[in-house]
């Protein structure tokens, strides 16, 4: 089975060919350029794809990805522990989700199901998802989460807007109405928890730290 591993962080790769090695033909790409570029050339079945790129969205890559191939098996490896980036990339397609501090046994596990055409999220996800009501699954769209990555990544409203591509005010508008869905009142309430949750997917990640 030919698996296509995209990521911008070499050790992150390295670390998931290790546990990849069961398959036989590995490719890596680091951005979402080279990873489509990959996919038409070798046409990987198997795909194990990166949130957080330079670039392109790791949701719009994503849909790229599946739109080029709808029977492409994919399992988003992210450093996104949260319910609803989960939620959002099993609606737009993914097969699997597990997050970066999950271990490398769950990882293998996760790889092995989605590779025979199942689905599989991380176990402790999987139960926040079974408790969550379907209303909050749909409570950030796959935009927000954009903007809130960014924030907490310390971009400016303009910054983020033009690596959207979307206007000063389309931004500032979806930053208000995000302070409205997580009940803040100010942008900074909004930075803060999106670098709280960053701090907290990043302690003690097994593989390599983001």
């Amino acid at each position: 089975m030919k698996t296509l591993i995209i990521d911008d962080h070499a050790m992150i790769r390295a670390g998931v060919r290790q546990i990849c090695a069961e398959f036989s033909s590995l490719f890596e790409a680091h951005n979402g350029d080279t990873a489509l570029a990959i996919q038409r050339k070798e046409r990987p079945q198997l795909i194990v794809l990166d949130l957080n790129l330079p670039g392109v969205s790791g949701f719009e890559l994503l849909r790229q990805l599946l739109k080029f191939d709808p029977l492409a098996r994919i399992l988003v490896f992210s450093m996104h522990g949260e319910t609803f980036y989960a939620a959002r990339a099993l609606e737009a397609g993914a097969r699997g989700y597990v997050s970066k501090n999950a271990s490398p046994e769950e990882l293998r596990t996760g790889l092995q199901r989605v590779a025979k055409g199942l689905t599989y999220v991380e176990s402790e996800i999987a139960q926040q998802l079974a408790a969550l009501p379907e209303e909050q699954r749909q409570h950030l769209t796959e935009r927000d989460l954009e903007i809130l990555r960014l924030l907490g990544e310390g971009s400016s409203f303009s910054e983020i807007a033009s690596v959207l591509g979307l206007g000063y005010k389309t931004v500032a508008n979806a930053a208000t109405a995000i302070k409205t869905k997580l009940g803040v009142s100010r942008t900074s309430d909004l930075i803060r928890m999106s670098v709280e949750m960053r701090l907290r997917r990043e302690d003690g990640a097994p593989i390599a730290q983001e």
